[in-house]
């Protein structure tokens, strides 16, 4: 079996101790580290921040201790076409996108089997909390042992071909066990990275600055409309619809005399809706996207747990398919179903597919 091992360093302490069991486990290591963007353009270096290289110099750094090869991947280009610029789009399209799902299979995984195939190596590892499980000639992924990093979630579009080659060593681990085990190793890690971002290339989160610095053909629309109810009624002024989400409650600056939500952005005609908490329920969602990772195809009238954001515990539903589109039925309503959002499809623990909300239907 081929030995060697492509693993995607961040210069964090999950990827450096990835890099520390895979050699405990008799791999020949080659390190690489993506560079994605240049910080500079979203205001990185703000209090909290690592500078724009120093990511980069960390994973240079601990290769050296440990004595493996490695590389930077400059992909910024590639990265701003496939990643920001749809990013953009739907915010402006009045979608709420998850960048990393996009990432993930695109860029990511694109890249590093890239690598692998240059630097001859049969797998390619990274520091997610996550487990892989082959079953029936199919890969499929299993939530990790730490419940609160795990990263399934986000991993949902990856392809047989992709999960067939990667290793996750961290998947049977917590956090604190990794922690420890960093320390326990002897070698010096990073300092000076704290947890990841949400966005990567907008570590301040600051979304709203990025969005008018890379869309000021469409300031317009960035800087106000109407805020109104289902019925048209207008309540005020908004700060430009991409900088609001559906459920949105805090930060609406309107005042009814009662709590009210975002339950319909209208980008058309530049409007933000609100409503009562009642009017956020949906009992099915329109899906696109589809991938499915256990099966082949989906049974029909297929039935499994479904998480509908990051954080979110699930919900039972029946996913079925209609013509060409697909439905997720829920059992009980749920609550701010978001477009651009993913619908992550699970059996206990086993991440099954999943696919992105295009819309909810009450």
């Amino acid at each position: 079996m081929n030995k060697r091992v492509l693993l995607a360093m961040s210069g964090g302490v999950d990827s450096s101790l990835a890099a520390v069991l895979l050699q405990n486990e008799g791999y020949e290591v080659i390190g690489l580290t993506l560079k994605v963007w240049s910080y500079e353009k979203t205001y990185f270096g703000k209090k909290g921040t690592v500078s724009d290289e120093q990511y980069i110099f960390d994973a240079q750094a601990l290769a050296q201790r440990l004595g493996i090869e490695h590389h930077v991947a400059d992909i910024q280009d590639q990265f701003y076409d496939a990643v920001i610029t749809p990013f953009m789009a739907e915010y402006m399209a009045g979608r709420t996108p998850n960048p990393c799902v996009q990432c993930n299979p695109t860029m990511k995984w694109g890249t590093f089997v890239h690598y692998a195939d240059q630097f001859d190596c049969e797998y390619v590892a990274t520091g997610h909390y996550v487990k892989k499980v082959e079953e029936k000639g199919r890969f499929y992924l299993v939530q990790g042992k730490d419940q609160v990093k795990d990263q399934s979630y986000v991993l949902w579009q990856l392809t047989q071909e992709q999960l067939r080659r990667t290793l996750f060593p961290l998947g049977g681990y917590n956090k604190n066990e990794v922690k420890q085990m960093a320390q326990e190793s002897g070698i010096e890690f990073p300092t000076s990275q704290g947890e990841s971002y949400d966005i990567c290339f907008i570590p301040d989160g600051d979304y709203r600055s990025f969005l008018f610095l890379h869309c000021q053909d469409r300031c317009e629309k960035l800087r106000g409309g109407v805020i109104c109810d289902s019925k048209g009624k207008w309540l005020g002024k908004h700060r430009g619809y991409p900088f609001y989400t559906i459920g949105q409650r805090k930060g609406l600056q309107v005042a009814v005399g009662h709590p009210v939500y975002v339950t319909h952005i209208d980008a058309e005609n530049n409007r933000v809706v609100l409503g009562e908490k009642e009017e956020l329920l949906s009992k099915k969602i329109a899906l696109s996207n589809i991938n499915i990772q256990k099966y082949d195809q989906l049974p029909d009238s297929y039935r499994a747990l479904v998480r509908i954001r990051y954080k979110d515990k699930g919900a039972m539903a029946q996913i079925y398919q209609e013509g060409t589109q697909y439905f997720c039925e829920f059992d009980v309503p749920i609550s701010a179903a978001t477009p651009g959002q993913s619908a992550v499809f699970y059996e206990g623990e086993q991440l099954v597919g999943g696919a992105i909300i295009e819309y909810a239907i009450q």
